[in-house]
């Protein structure tokens, strides 16, 4: 099954209030209905818009989900600590803290279940999510390189393939740790978490 792409449509420009209502009360439809029960029209009716409001911007709940908790996760920051096992440390445990809401966990979960057969719906993960937070790789890199701490990567190409597996290796050790294990991704484990991450196993 593939998810349609919104089409191009003309008319009044797209309401940012609107649009942060809409996402607010699919977060809160989240937690009191779940993925299961959830509907674009209670949705609407939480937003206080018409349901075809909602369809005009998105082509059905898969896609709203997904928007919903992509918007938690542009709360990231990374502020300087520092140093960069510091600034590691820091970025994770808010990571770990989003994800321990219950509108991320059970959203995320949901569509990352969708999306196994969805190939459109698995694209609109990566760019709202995946594709958005790794600014904070870039920024975290950029950061450490001009301390010191790692040396400069000037091939455009090396270095975009190292911040993809920077992201994979933090992002998928968060999630599985929170959501897969159910465990809590703590500052005792978010330090060995890092320890391991610049050092290696050998330390």
């Amino acid at each position: 099954m593939q998810s349609r792409s919104p089409a191009s449509r003309t008319g009044r420009p797209r309401s940012a209030a609107a649009d942060a209502a809409i996402l607010a009360a699919t977060r809160a439809a989240l937690v009191d209905l779940g993925w299961s029960k959830l509907t674009l029209g209670d949705v609407a009716t939480r937003a206080g818009v018409a349901k075809t409001t909602l369809y005009r911007r998105w082509a059905g709940k898969n896609e709203l989900v997904v928007d919903a908790v992509a918007e938690l996760f542009d709360a990231l920051e990374l502020p300087d600590r520092g140093s960069l096992a510091a600034d590691i440390e820091g970025v994770v445990l808010q990571f770990a803290t989003i994800l321990a809401l219950p509108e991320a966990r059970s959203g995320l979960m949901a569509v990352v279940a969708e999306a196994t057969r969805d190939d459109a719906l698995r694209e609109r993960i990566r760019e709202s999510v995946v594709e958005r937070q790794k600014r904070l790789v870039v920024e975290g890199r950029a950061r450490a390189q001009a301390r010191g701490e790692l040396p400069p990567e000037p091939d455009p190409d090396s270095s975009a393939r190292t911040v993809d597996l920077i992201f994979d290796m933090v992002a998928g050790a968060v999630v599985h740790r929170t959501l897969v294990s159910a465990e809590p991704a703590d500052e005792e484990w978010v330090r060995g978490f890092t320890r391991v991450l610049l050092h290696g196993l050998g330390d």
